[in-house]
């Protein structure tokens, strides 16, 4: 028989916090933090821009290779599926480094000019990094709190929403108003947060329960007020500097703030270890020691759930019979919400719904995103308000990805309103944010910039939950991010063959009137209402389209949606198996104390 300790002391406590699922969550906030350097390509595109001689449609053709690697997360995904998290992460960590530092070589000349080809490779090089955060971190954490995906999904990439903002405070603070040095920071920072924290982020599964989720709830609200705190923080801190000229000790504070407020929520998790270190001790009537003869086997507490646990020990030994090629089986999928093989989903029809909505969605959302600096440029904005609007993006990037998460889950729980649902009212006000900026009046960009970003952040956690519901959570790593691909090929027919091409046209125009040739300026520019007037109509109209689809989606979904979407992760009454300590919420403490060691 072996003997089971339970020890105490701030060593053992400080390793069950460490590696605690709360501790996971914690580090997944840092690193989904720094993966969100994609969005601050309107700030440094401009220099770019200029450094090297591009004309806008060239920038935008880098713009498609950067939006091409951070949604083209195949590869991260099959990796994913047989190496261990730590290595999907350190992986991502190099290719940021070496995609966005090699970028800084370019733009600050020390290197050889590039040649366009190799930018666009370096960008896609450095875009693709986030993609291995996500599967290492998001899929993670959605595979540890499978009864809280949506919330889950909507804080993670909320922190990616408001990585922009707080890069773009911490970039002032240390090297200035310089966009050069933006991207060196682009480079290095995200790369340490996963190197750090690279060997915490690890899949523990939970254990099924009776009951629902409310405490789990609980502390992703208290994370979610944090956040929502952050927000209003950079918020302030964005139109302050607007209103006044931050002196760099001043930038260094708000910096200072932000990075405080990054570190709270391991003080929350570190209070729910507490919390659980603590009810080990209160339990009435627990021995110091407690007697395990086999520790993977529990004495049953009745007959019922002996004679229960039986059957479903032989129901789960039978042999079960010869499993069919995965080629075979593809057009014969299984119920939704149950695990399909990756071919089943990607060529049954919702999914193919699903890209077509996200294609439309996601990729004019992108192309709005991406033109934001020369869409401020345009207008006659300084070049300190066009900053102002990429941070407004991020800021309601962040605001619409915790409004997706938070509100479609509770929708869903209390009144089983279908997910796919809440997809089409945001698609429906994307379209608002586009005719804003195809006829602008005073002041509209400002708005247009909050709808923009409000919809862009709201469309990917509903996407990611929406597959991970259908499609199962098998291969979620590779089905996430193969749900993705719809955004890189919307983002080059709507960025570079529409939006970049027309913004020239005019810029062409406006050169023939003014008498002079293309080749006698240095940079194309285009000023005034006209120049993204009608590829933004279009956008409007393609993003309309993009949310009757999803109304189909809706349709053929309604019936599942009306359903227990969680029911298999929890127990049922007649198979419940429960030990004393496990009534007390203690799951999976055998994986941190064993034998008297930590």
């Amino acid at each position: 028989m072996g003997t089971t300790h339970f020890p105490t002391g701030a060593s053992c406590f400080a390793l069950q916090v460490v590696k605690g699922r709360w501790f996971s969550v914690f580090a997944s906030f840092l690193i989904m933090f720094g993966a969100g350097a994609t969005y601050l390509f309107g700030v440094y595109s401009k220099q770019i821009k200029a450094t090297l001689g591009y004309d806008q449609k060239t920038l935008n053709l880098i713009g498609f290779f950067k939006d091409l690697g951070a949604n083209v997360g195949v590869f991260s995904g099959l990796i994913a599926e047989v190496t261990p998290t730590w290595f999907v992460l350190l992986i991502g960590a190099a290719m940021n480094f070496a995609g966005y530092f090699m970028i800084f070589l370019s733009v600050a000349g020390k290197i050889p000019k590039p040649k366009v080809w190799q930018m666009c490779l370096y960008i896609c090089i450095g875009a693709n990094s986030q993609n291995f955060a996500n599967t290492g971190a998001l899929v993670t954490c959605v595979k540890n709190f499978p009864e809280s995906r949506g919330v889950m999904l909507g804080l993670l990439k909320g922190f990616v929403g408001l990585s922009g903002a707080v890069m773009t405070q911490i970039y002032f603070a240390i090297y200035g108003d310089d966009s050069k040095s933006l991207i060196l920071l682009i480079a290095w920072l995200p790369a340490a947060l996963s190197v750090v924290f690279v060997y915490t982020i690890r899949i523990i599964e939970p254990e099924k329960r009776k009951g629902s989720n409310k405490d789990e709830l609980r502390v992703f609200y208290h994370f979610l007020y944090v956040s929502i705190f952050m927000a209003l923080f950079i918020m302030a801190m964005i139109i302050a500097q607007k209103l006044i000229q931050f002196p760099r000790a001043a930038y260094a504070g708000s910096a200072t703030v932000v990075c405080v407020l990054l570190f709270v929520p391991l003080l929350i998790a570190i209070r729910e270890e507490r919390h659980l270190w603590n009810l080990r001790k209160q339990i009435p009537g627990l021995p110091s020691q407690i007697l395990f003869e086999n520790p993977k086997e529990v004495k049953p507490v009745s007959s019922s759930s002996t004679s229960t646990e039986k059957k479903r020990y032989q129901i789960q030994n039978q042999e079960s019979p010869k499993a069919k090629s995965c080629f075979l089986t593809v057009f014969d999928p299984p119920p939704r919400g149950e695990d399909y093989t990756i071919l089943q989903a990607l060529l049954s029809a919702d999914m193919l719904i699903l890209f077509l909505a996200t294609l439309c969605g996601l990729g004019s959302s992108l192309t709005a995103v991406d033109n934001l600096g020369q869409i401020g440029e345009s207008l006659g904005y300084p070049a300190h308000t066009v900053s102002s609007f990429v941070s407004l993006v991020s800021i309601w990037n962040y605001f619409g990805r915790v409004f997706s998460g938070f509100v479609s889950e509770s929708l869903l729980v209390k009144y089983k309103v279908p997910r796919p649902l809440m997809m089409t009212f945001v698609l429906l006000l994307s379209c608002i944010g586009h005719l804003l900026v195809a006829f602008p009046i005073p002041g509209s960009v400002y708005i247009s910039s909050i709808i923009i970003g409000f919809s862009f952040g709201a469309q990917l956690p509903l996407l990611f939950a929406i597959i991970s519901e259908l499609f199962g959570l098998k291969y979620y790593s590779t089905l996430f991010n193969c749900g993705q691909l719809a955004s890189p090929l919307g983002s080059y027919i709507l960025n570079v063959k529409v939006a970049g091409a027309l913004y020239d046209r005019e810029a062409l125009k406006e050169l023939a009137r003014k008498g002079l040739d293309r080749n006698s300026v240095e940079e194309l520019v285009c000023v005034g209402k006209q120049c993204y007037r009608l590829s933004f109509s279009i956008l409007a109209i393609v993003t309309f389209f993009g949310a009757v689809v999803s109304l189909v989606l809706v349709y053929r979904t309604k019936e599942f949606y009306k359903g227990d979407i969680y029911k298999k992760f929890r127990v049922s009454d007649e198979g419940e198996i429960e030990m004393k300590v496990e009534e007390k919420g203690l799951t999976n403490m055998s994986s941190t104390v064993v034998n008297g060691r930590c």
